[in-house]
């Protein structure tokens, strides 16, 4: 006899993810006929109180833990859990979420934007308006790189959170042969791990002072919100680059748009912000040092496809092993984005 399991959340980000992986899992595991919502929980009850295992993603509601007596594990075929796992975790069910495989896109991302700043590329694509259309375009653009920008061998560069995210885009940019110096502010890293991974450990002002780029990869938590504001950028070198894919609340937006207005070398390539969208009068909008990209550092098209092969891969380690390889604790709910 199969054991029970159900999809839980918005049908439409359900197909969308497991696309690929759920006619696998139907054919290991029994499912209702539907997805279950909040409007059909009561129909599917007495099948509810019997699965074994949830699997979801974006979409996951709260308040429906009650209804799953006998589940051990919510597979979260997405990033952060924080807006439901809590209720779960409380009633001694195991969650495991693909955190990892959102964050590589994310550091895919961030490690090719880095490249680019180093090499003055977002500061000469706003040459003439996009880029050089023109033989005197082409010699402004060239006096803009001139000595302004030094390419990416031995430039210091600055990561901000050494989570999931912060630590791949460590490792991929330590696999090129740029002989950088990673600069990393994390308070929850150890010496021992900024040790083994080649980097040092530094305070914000040092890496706001002393980099070319600055990454932010901060954990979004209450904690964290506000923590980057004008006496950072304040600091920055002339002709340096913000770079945020992370989450916007850890940005004084205020501050940085007014760094941005009083120095017109700095860069600000920005996929996140705090509202997002920006606010339709938003001067971000209308600086030419600000590059915006509408949140696609993360899973986007097939990408999401990843994140259902990773929870179909724990499922498999679960049913055998009892184990699994990306669970979230409710201790890790303190520090987790």
């Amino acid at each position: 006899m199969k054991e029970k399991a159900c999809f839980v959340g918005q049908e439409s980000q359900i197909n969308r993810v497991y696309r690929e992986t759920a006619p696998i899992l139907m054919n290991e595991l029994e499912f209702p006929a539907e997805v279950i919502t909040p409007s059909n929980v009561e129909q599917y009850k007495d099948f509810a109180a019997e699965c074994k295992y949830i699997f979801t993603t974006w979409g996951m509601v709260k308040g429906l833990a009650d209804y799953f007596k006998s589940c051990e594990v919510v597979f979260y075929g997405a990033g952060s859990v924080q807006h439901f796992a809590r209720e779960y975790l409380e009633r001694g069910v195991k969650v495991a979420s693909s955190w990892v495989a959102n964050g590589v896109p994310v550091a895919e991302v961030t490690v090719s934007q880095i490249i680019l700043a180093c090499k003055g590329f977002y500061k000469l694509a706003a040459v003439g308006g996009g880029g050089v259309k023109s033989f005197q375009g082409w010699r402004d653009a060239g006096g803009i790189v001139g000595g302004n920008y030094k390419g990416n061998y031995g430039r210091k560069i600055g990561i901000l959170g050494a989570g999931t995210i912060g630590r791949r885009v460590i490792d991929y940019l330590k696999r090129l042969d740029l002989k950088a110096e990673i600069l990393v502010h994390d308070p929850y890293y150890s010496d021992e791990s900024a040790a083994a991974a080649g980097v040092r450990k530094a305070s914000l002002e040092e890496i706001f002072e002393t980099c070319a780029v600055v990454s932010n990869h901060i954990a979004n938590l209450p904690s964290t919100v506000g923590m980057i504001n004008k006496a950072h950028f304040a600091l920055m070198q002339n002709y340096s680059t913000f770079i945020n894919t992370g989450r916007g609340a850890q940005i004084v937006e205020d501050d940085l748009i007014d760094a941005l207005k009083n120095n017109a070398t700095l860069t600000a390539i920005l996929d996140v912000t705090h509202p997002e969208p920006p606010a339709d009068d938003s001067e971000l909008y209308k600086l030419d040092n600000v590059i915006l990209t509408p949140h696609i550092a993360g899973c986007i098209g097939d990408e999401v496809l990843r994140m259902a092969e990773y929870m179909y891969d724990e499922y498999k380690l679960y049913s055998t092993e009892k184990k699994l390889n990306y669970e979230v604790t409710i201790d890790m709910l303190e520090y987790m984005a």
